[in-house]
């Protein structure tokens, strides 16, 4: 159907969107290194140019709520278990309260209730999207036409979970900020998929 074509296009913009915000920020924030610097410290209180990289946080989010928000109808006609796809909902739900409500403190620091929230709710839609994979990929494993996107929704979720592990380890120290990149890549990695697939099926 036309309409989850379009609805497809949101979730492909939202990767792309998110992508170049980082980058972007490497080259326009003074003294910001994507080596040691988290992606969430762009848009922190007090961060340079904070409107702007808030700004796009919001558009990736919403474009990515949005896409979560049609994704169990544009998939398989809407057949099959609805787990996955309200779970990948609710992380779109606090993705953007993160950008909307919850930055970090000033420095990149969660030191007050914002900072500390915008942690609780990025770990927390880190979480419930890995365990969303899973149950996309036993929805569609067996579906003719869909069960390439199941296989490859079953390794995004195995290398976000390492990656997940990884960043753990490297929280606070030197190279934070490239550990969190790669962790970040795999998930956007896997939106951009998830929508193209859609497009293309629908």
């Amino acid at each position: 159907m036309l309409v989850f074509k379009i609805l497809a296009i949101f979730g492909m913009l939202s990767p792309i969107i998110y992508t170049l915000m980082w980058i972007l920020g490497g080259f326009i924030v003074p003294e910001y290194s994507h080596l040691h610097k988290d992606i969430s410290s762009l848009f922190a209180v007090k961060a340079h140019r904070r409107w702007l990289f808030q700004s796009l946080m919001i558009v990736c989010s919403a474009f990515l709520l949005i896409f979560f928000a049609s994704s169990q109808w544009a998939t398989n006609n809407g057949e099959g278990s609805i787990v996955g796809s309200v779970l990948f909902i609710i992380s779109g739900v606090m993705g953007l309260l993160v950008a909307c409500l919850f930055p970090l403190d000033e420095g990149g620091l969660p030191t007050a209730w914002r900072g500390k929230g915008h942690v609780i709710l990025v770990v927390g839609m880190g979480i419930l999207q890995i365990v969303a994979m899973f149950f996309i990929f036993f929805r569609l494993r067996l579906i003719v036409g869909w069960n390439g996107l199941a296989i490859f929704t079953l390794v995004a979720a195995i290398v976000s979970l390492i990656l997940v592990g990884v960043m753990s380890f490297f929280g606070g120290k030197p190279y934070m900020g490239l550990a969190e990149r790669f962790m970040a890549s795999s998930y956007q990695i896997f939106y951009f998929v998830f929508a193209l697939v859609v497009y293309l099926n629908n």
